[in-house]
């Protein structure tokens, strides 16, 4: 007979005795581990061994983004409660689990096997306020290392978007050294993703999200890491529940970081890896743009690249976006097109051209390439964004915001 195991946190709580004779007495069941606190729990479930997760209200450490790592691990949660009007608050913002009241702690046994079987879905999905999908769309911005000029990318999508009347979000994901706020002049320490990181387990983040967001250069920012070995405070989930509340208010660019390697100490550790914060920003998004230099080594990174998103993505296409394509290189664009083509799935190819003058006059004006008027460099970024949000291309609008923008520029 395959029986279920359960993990138990129960924090000094005087029901612990009752529950594990509870628990014990049924054949259906195996009591795995007493766990000493929520870091050894969330350790424990990464092995897989487990099914369900019998917590304590009281432990420390127990919040949503605890119980979001379990369920990622299949592991359901089921929590001894009170019956009080604070159990009941708390146990809502906890999110989806499963309640036995300590008055009826022989019920525990049947709820564990509920809670353990059939009925979810096959993978885990966070549901609850901050998972809630809005009508925007989410496009991430991804590359390889090397510096191909995932910012850049990430701020002209941006740009051109607000130039057309559209409010974009973007947020800096990047937890290898993002520069979103170097590149629109935001030198201070604080850090929009890290407030955002405090304050989602307290489920304080909606209600305050707004508060959280720069107004640069007509974007709304969520600024990154100050300093790039400050991503272990961002806790698993921050990321997709800043985006998820990001396309509530419309659509959202995410710069993301150059790799997508898993290190499997860090489940036993009982922490997200450093990557998590890129691959869930590539899990959120409805678009994944894949950005990659024109130069021979930038192009091989680039093969590289499409290679390891087909892993992670299974085999999502992905706008592929070469960047400071020149004449230099003595490569026609169909040359390239036809190389990158070979590379992987790719639903779209686009190249920018170097224009490295604009990049560099924008960057230290702290500005977006929009805001210093047409070229083919801002050109090439309309035809993207036609691409990416097709919504966003209405002719009229286009031309007077494009005829608004010359004009400025003349008259500067």
């Amino acid at each position: 007979m395959e029986r279920t195991g359960v993990l138990v946190v129960a924090a000094g709580a005087g029901w612990e005795s009752a529950a594990l004779a509870a628990l014990g007495s049924h054949p259906g069941i195996v009591v795995l581990k007493r766990c000493v606190d929520v870091t050894d729990l969330m350790a424990t479930a990464a092995t897989g061994q487990a099914q369900v997760a019998v917590l304590s209200l009281d432990a420390p450490g127990l919040d949503p983004a605890a119980v979001d790592h379990l369920r990622r691990h299949a592991v359901a949660s089921v929590t001894v409660v009170a019956g009080t009007d604070d159990a009941a608050a708390r146990v809502a913002r906890l999110g989806p689990v499963t309640t036995v009241d300590v008055g009826s702690l022989d019920r525990l046994p049947d709820a564990v096997l509920v809670a353990a079987g059939p009925g979810g879905d096959d993978e885990p999905t966070r549901t609850g306020p901050l998972a809630a999908r809005g009508t925007g769309q989410v496009v991430a911005v991804w590359g390889p290392g090397g510096a191909p000029g995932r910012t850049t990318v990430t701020l002209g999508i941006a740009g051109e978007l607000a130039r057309r009347g559209v409010d974009p979000l973007v947020v800096d994901a990047d937890p290898w050294g993002g520069a979103v706020g170097q590149h629109l002049g935001v030198l201070d320490e604080v850090a929009g993703l890290l407030a955002c990181a405090r304050l989602a387990p307290e489920t304080e983040l909606p209600g305050r999200f707004l508060g959280l967001q720069r107004r640069v250069a007509g974007l709304r920012v969520v600024t990154g890491l100050p300093r790039p070995d400050r991503w272990v405070e961002v806790r698993e989930g921050t990321v997709d529940a800043v985006l998820g509340l990001g396309r509530r208010q419309g659509d959202v660019l995410v710069d993301t970081g150059f790799t997508l390697e898993h290190d499997p100490t860090d489940a036993y550790a009982g922490r997200a890896g450093r990557n998590a914060m890129t691959l869930e920003a590539l899990a959120a998004a409805d678009t994944v743009v894949v950005v990659g230099s024109a130069d021979p080594v930038g192009l091989s990174r680039l093969a590289r690249a499409l290679v390891e998103l087909a892993e992670h993505a299974g085999g999502r296409p992905a706008v592929v976006v070469v960047n400071r394509m020149r004449a230099s290189l003595g490569w026609a664009e169909a040359e390239v097109a036809s190389m990158v083509r070979d590379f992987g799935s790719v639903a779209a190819l686009h190249f920018l051209p170097e224009d490295r003058a604009a990049v560099d006059r924008a960057m230290v004006a702290g500005r977006t390439l929009a805001e210093g008027g047409e070229s083919a460099l801002t050109r090439a970024f309309g035809r993207l964004v036609d691409d990416l949000v097709p919504r966003s291309a209405t002719p009229t609008k286009r031309g007077l915001l494009r005829r608004r923008t010359a004009g400025r520029a003349r008259r500067s």
